[in-house]
């Protein structure tokens, strides 16, 4: 890959915040990695393997350059189930085999079908995953004795959150001194040391897990080559596999609009699943990409693959050499830092726009936010969207069906539809029609109409039947080539007469 290939912007390129911006996205991956890879029943190394190796990858091979990806939570937490019955040798595996699962969606040119996702589910996940990295965040004001989590009380607590809203007003207020530097790593170094200069006891990373490794080194995971093995990991793969996918192609749409370029949703897909299977045969948790880091990445001044794969370097450096400092990192400052993340993902302008949106809309929008928040189920809440929102525009667009009727200059009675006839309108295209009194012939006109599918042709299949039985005649005018197509495949199932039309040439050959 050339260099130029490499860098792939569009924007004017900045070394110095493309390396900033790499340094603080590392910062805030290291603590969510580790967080993931515990709650997973993972090693911690795990996690930061899977970290470096999706950022890694993805830089270099990705469709979307400044997009962060890495061990995030949304896929991990597809394997917990799996991790606890058969053990981590089964999730890598699983992740080898959701991997190929992307690269076939990449084959196939899949992704393009992301961009059919409506708006408002959209704003709903957008919103929704706000909540949840909000929410996640609050677990650092927790500590656990006796395996039982609770909440910090006196000085821990006023001392975690003092250093947390100090570290928001930092990254808040910085900007508009200078954008020179990241203001999410400045406000990391003031914290730390602030932390160090003055012996402050609070939570740091080196609490949640150690991070000291080596090189991640090539293994197969060690599974039975069997039926039955595939039979466990298939589902999972494939869960893990979409979950991935779709939050990755929504991270991807999300930098088009802030860039105002265009990424390869395909080109991903075959990058994402490349990255999870390097991580299955490397000991890595596998992943996807991570709108918070991401967003960080963009706020920083990245525009390129450069701070993305800087990120990646540093965390394998830190796995190395950098384990004894990284971990003092008090963990306020990267909650502080990760908060100001979820309040600047959060889409305020939702509020102005209740009022002005479609009520199908909004509530469209709010079900896929709760689903996400509570369900942390990122594949089903955009699914649910999408279903209700494909629901909702069948419904509007059954009741717009109508039809104005006229007799013919022969006698007949001409019904000119409009509206498409599909499933959710072939209901009330039957109601239209007045078999018993109509002459013993009449034409449907569809020169303002279409028609859709299988239900559309049996709609025209039963008044076709309806008019048959009293000796009368139904004759189709106007139809599209597309609707000719249908029909003339349907032929067997329903036999109707079309009108030729010259002006539209619309007989088949």
């Amino acid at each position: 890959m050339s260099v130029s290939s490499f860098i792939n912007t569009n924007h004017k390129l900045n070394i110095k915040n493309e390396i900033l911006a790499g340094l603080t996205v590392a910062m805030t991956m290291i603590p969510e990695s580790l967080s993931f890879a515990i709650l997973a029943g993972l090693s911690p190394l795990i996690g930061l393997y899977g970290a470096f190796i999706m950022g890694i990858v993805t830089a270099f091979f990705g469709g979307r350059p400044a997009m962060v990806s890495g061990g995030a939570g949304a896929t991990v937490i597809t394997l917990i189930a799996l991790n606890a019955t058969y053990g981590e040798e089964y999730i890598f595996a699983t992740v080898v085999l959701a991997g190929i699962f992307q690269i076939i969606v990449g084959v196939f040119k899949l992704g393009r079908f992301v961009r059919l996702i409506p708006q408002s589910v959209m704003y709903g996940f957008l919103n929704g995953l706000a909540i949840v990295i909000f929410i996640s965040q609050l677990e650092q004001f927790k500590s656990t004795s006796e395996s039982i989590p609770h909440w910090l009380t006196g000085t821990p607590m006023f001392t975690m959150l003092g250093l947390t809203l100090l570290t928001i007003f930092i990254v808040y207020y910085f900007p508009k001194i200078t954008k020179a530097v990241p203001a999410s790593l400045v406000a990391i170094c003031v914290i730390f040391i602030l932390v160090i200069s003055f012996k402050i006891e609070t939570k740091t990373v080196g609490d949640i897990a150690s991070i000291k490794g080596e090189l991640p080194n090539f293994r197969i995971p060690s599974v039975p080559f069997t039926l039955e093995t595939l039979k466990i990991i298939l589902p999972y793969s494939i869960i893990m596999g979409s979950v991935g996918l779709i939050e990755t192609l929504l991270t991807l749409t999300l930098v088009d609009e802030v860039t105002e370029t265009k990424g390869s949703s395909n080109k991903e897909c075959l990058a994402q699943g490349a990255a999870n299977i390097t991580n299955g045969f490397f000991g890595g948790m596998g992943g996807c990409a991570m709108i918070a880091q991401t967003f960080v990445n963009l706020d920083a001044g990245s525009r390129s693959r450069i701070g993305p794969a800087i990120g990646a370097i540093t965390i394998l450096i830190i796995i190395l050499v950098g384990s004894p400092i990284i971990e003092k990192i008090p963990m306020a400052a990267l909650v502080g830092v990760m908060m100001m993340v979820a309040i600047s993902t959060f889409k305020w302008g939702f509020f102005k726009l209740i009022m002005k949106m479609p009520k199908s809309d909004v509530f469209v929008s709010i079900l896929v936010a709760v689903i996400t928040v509570f369900l942390h189920n990122l594949a089903l809440a955009v699914f649910v969207g999408v279903i209700v929102s494909a629901l909702v525009f069948a419904w509007d667009n059954a009741k717009r069906i109508r039809s104005r009727k006229s007799i013919d200059e022969n006698g007949r009675k001409v019904y000119e539809i409009y509206g498409p006839l599909f499933f959710g309108s072939s209901s009330i295209f039957l109601e239209k029609f007045d078999i018993i009194n109509d002459p013993k012939e009449i034409v449907i006109d569809f020169k303002e109409s279409r028609i859709v599918d299988m239900s559309a042709i049996e709609a025209l299949n039963t008044i076709t039947f309806k008019y048959a039985q009293k000796n009368k005649r139904v004759i189709l005018r106007h139809l599209s080539k597309d609707s000719i197509r249908l029909l003339y495949n349907a032929k067997g199932i329903i036999e109707i007469d079309i009108e030729e039309d010259p002006t539209y040439n619309v007989m088949p050959k």
